[in-house]
This record gives C-alpha cells, structure tokens and sequence, in this order.
C-alpha cells in the first residue's frame, strides 16, 4: 500500500482516510484524543465535546474509536449519534450557551467522498454572535496545531481518575429544525412557518445518511403537503455515488424523475453530512448546486427588504470558487462580496469579522449566521421553498431571472500535492496582465470577458481544481484549455 492508494488528508477540514487502510481505530482515537487535549489545555480545565456521525455505513466502527479518543483526553462527550455536520454545530452552540467550561464539536463524516472513506471534523464554538451562533471550522491556525499534535503523536491520554464522561442527546435534529423555522419568521420571509409549505409536494434524496431524519421533519414542520423521500433509509450504503451532481441524480429512478413524475415543486439532494444542497427544478431539471447559495440569498435579501430591514451596505462572503451570480444578486440590494479562500473555516471567518448577512460556497453551502455558521442544506431547503412562495413562480422561472453564467470544472490527480502550488504558479504568470488573486492558488479575474478561472489544490483529496466561469461554455472551456497549456506547455 502506498500514500497515493490510501492518503491520509489532514487540513482545516480535519482528517479523511480510507477505513481500514490510512484510517484505522488507531489514527481514529489519536486524533480525537490530540484533539480533546488540545481543548482541554486551551481552556485550561474542562471541555466538552458534542459527538456526530454522518451515518455512512462502517462509520460505528470510527464512532467508538473518536468517542475513546475524546474520553481517554480527559473530555466529556454529548453522543447526539447519527446527525448531520449542521446539526451538531447548533447543539454545540445550545451546550455552549450553558456551559462554564469549552464547549466544542467532532462530526464524524467524509462529505460527499465515496463510500470507502470516512474522517474527523472538528468544530469550535467561541464567540457567538447575537444569535448565539459559534460554533464552526477552525480557523487555519487553529487547525493545524492539532494536526501538528497529532504527526507528534501527543494525545495526552489521562489515567483512569481523568478520563471523562458520556451522555445521549437526541433531540437534536427537531432542535434543529425549530431553529430554522425561527430564523425564516425572523428574517420576514414568512410569519407562519408551519404553513409555508401548504400546497407544495416536494422530492428529496438524503442517500440513506444522516439528513434523512432532518430533511422529513423540516418538511412536515413546514406544513408540505407531500413528500417523496428517496435514500430515506438508515443503512448508510448509498444508492448512488454521494456528491449531489447532475450525472448522479439524473439516473433512471432517480431524483429528478421523482419530480416530474409526482409534480414537485422542486427537488432537494443532500449529501451524506447533509452540509450540501443541489437543487432540481419543476421539471426535473437539475438546477445545481452554485444556484444553491445565490437562491438562498436572494430569499434572505428580499425578505429583508419587504420586512424593512436594512439591507445597503451589508456584506455576504463567498470562496475565490463561487459563481459571480452571487455578486449579481448582492448588488440588487446594495450589498458588496468578500471573496475568500476555499474552506469553510475561511469563509465564516471573513463572515464573523464583518457581520455578514450570509455566505457560503458554490457547492451547494449555505451559511445562515440566524441559524449556524456550517453550511446547512436545512436552511436552504426552508428559503427555497420560502422564495416560491414568495415570488409566486415556478422554480425554473425564478433561476432564469437571475443573471446566468457556465462554469466547467475539471480535477486532475496527484501524487504530490506540491504539483498543486507549482501549477499555480505557472497559471499566474501566463495571465500575469490580468487581475490575479493569490488567497488560495490563483483565481484570474479577466472583466473585459466577464469571467474568471481558479487553480488551486483540494484541501480533501489528493487533486488539484481548475474551475472557470464565463457567460458561455465556449468561452469557460477556452479559459480551462488555456490554463492547460500554461501548465503543462
């Protein structure tokens, strides 16, 4: 076995391995254990850990070594068992708003990965906002001083006087829900949100992990009046390959016939840690996962706006790889975009310092300040429905309103992650006359054509993205050939 057949992937995202090859119980319980001591130095006494899993099959296996791991640091664990990344955010802030001692999050997923890999996601809540949001990604610094923890092997396990504690919880989920339901009356898109969904049949797919609890209770809290639930199972094999794309969601049976075939509104895939919304219009058509985000704002900016609420001068944040539809929409009601490095971690960070209004990434990630600082495809279900009962327009409709753009992404494996920077490098000096930004590889900004190209390596495999967006394929597709040859001429 080499790194390359099995890498094992540390970064602000955490860790992902292979299980049973680069993540074993031992690699499993040796991070968890760096990571609760390193909160318990940093809060100099107590800590707790909120514990998740993102159900995929296999992931028990890993739960049990993470939850040694934490105990053996001297940690207390609330065990809120298969729960989505989102959801174990908001009961981390709840715990958080309680709690004298440091309150902190561990979700136990790999995205939208295929089924071999699983991974340890770590989450800090620390300075909530006046919405007693925190808890989210830590920040660069951050993580990678429990990465370097655990390349030194130093848990710092306790004897058995020290080690600590365990509860259940499991009334996350409807927590959960009860936030997001909150958060849409609030923001004034609509004041009955028991009856938002009234007169609305909706598909989803949930890939039998850990949305499907969540996405079935949101939907009936929301009053739908029908629902077609696909990889509603607990058994945490996926029907399908994971990441909620086109070419996965497009098969015969899947969810975009669920749609047309029951005359849905629309149709909701998540992926397994259910972080991650794609969008299918009334026809079945795959919308997307960069109309996920834009969507998602316009429903928030527009409510605000109806509602009174100011909305000039605000910020949204969105990584160097998002859409520019998402400045399009910002700039509808006066507000501007702080572009960022890709990472979670780096986009709640640009939103926590400047207050933002929302941010997320074109991956399907919508990140609601009023309910958590994770991406949360919970909440973008609730807006998308709040915004076709709020325009009174079909889905498809309301997508061709906004400004529209091709963006083509390709990936290329690795075997040395250096290739990614070097890459970069070569890209950045062949469009040396044009805007470049250097947060994250380089993105080309090129306004006389309307459009931009972002090379940079993957923080959770072992490739390197080239991404581009132009107002047609032809032009994206001209811009990725021609970074080609840049780095490979």
């Amino acid at each position: 076995m080499t790194t390359s057949d099995a890498p094992l992937m540390l970064s602000v995202s955490g860790l992902r391995g292979i299980v049973g090859r680069s993540l074993t119980p031992e690699v499993a319980a040796r991070f968890a254990g760096c990571f609760g001591a390193f909160l318990r130095e940093r809060a100099g006494g107590k800590a707790t850990v909120v514990l998740g899993r993102d159900g995929r099959a296999g992931n028990a296996m890993l739960h049990h070594a993470a939850l040694a791991g934490l105990v053996g640091a001297g940690v207390d664990v609330v065990d809120i068992g298969v729960a989505m990344t989102p959801t174990v955010a908001i009961a981390t802030d709840a715990l958080a708003g309680k709690s004298k001692g440091a309150v902190a999050g561990m979700v136990l997923t790999a995205s939208h990965n295929p089924q071999q890999w699983n991974g340890l996601k770590c989450l800090l809540a620390e300075d909530a906002d006046s919405f007693g949001s925190a808890a989210c990604a830590p920040a660069a610094s951050i993580a990678s001083k429990i990465v370097e923890r655990f390349r030194a092997n130093t848990p710092s396990f306790l004897e058995w006087n020290g080690i600590g504690t365990v509860c259940t919880d499991n009334t996350a989920d409807a927590h959960h829900v009860a936030r997001v339901l909150q958060a849409i009356e609030e923001v004034g898109l609509t004041d009955d949100a028991p009856a938002l969904g009234v007169g609305l049949k909706f598909a989803a797919d949930s890939v039998n992990a850990s949305g499907v609890q969540g996405c079935q209770q949101l939907l009936e809290a929301l009053g739908v009046d029908e629902f077609c639930h696909l990889g509603n199972e607990t058994s945490g094999l996926f029907p399908h390959p994971p990441e909620p794309t086109l070419e996965n969601l497009s098969a015969p049976g899947g969810l975009c016939d669920a749609v047309r075939e029951n005359g849905c509104a629309a149709g909701f895939a998540q992926d397994p840690d259910a972080d991650r919304l794609a969008l299918i219009d009334e026809r079945g058509r795959y919308v997307g996962e960069e109309y996920t985000l834009v969507l998602g704002t316009l429903a928030i900016l527009e409510s605000m706006k109806r509602a009174g609420q100011k909305t000039q001068g605000r910020t949204l944040a969105a990584n160097l790889s998002t859409s520019r539809m998402i400045d399009d929409v910002a700039a509808r009601y006066g507000c501007t975009v702080l572009r960022t490095a890709v990472g979670e971690a780096n986009v709640v960070s640009a939103m926590k310092k400047d207050t933002s209004i929302v941010g997320g990434e074109g991956n399907g990630g919508v990140i609601w300040p009023r309910v958590t600082y994770v991406r949360d495809s919970l909440s973008a279900m609730a807006l998308t429905i709040g915004l076709i009962k709020m325009f009174g327009k079909p889905l498809s409709q309301i997508v061709a309103d906004v400004p529209a753009y091709s963006i083509v992404k390709r990936k290329v494996d690795l075997a040395d992650t250096a290739q990614a920077k070097n890459a970069a490098e070569k890209v950045a000096r062949h469009f040396a006359k044009e805007r470049l930004d250097r947060q994250d590889g380089v993105r080309v900004d090129i306004e006389s054509k309307r459009a931009w190209l972002h090379v940079r390596g993957s923080n959770t495999e072992p490739i390197m993205r080239l991404i581009a967006e132009a107002p047609t394929t032809e032009i994206a597709n001209h811009l990725l050939d021609e970074a080609d040859r840049a780095i490979n001429g």
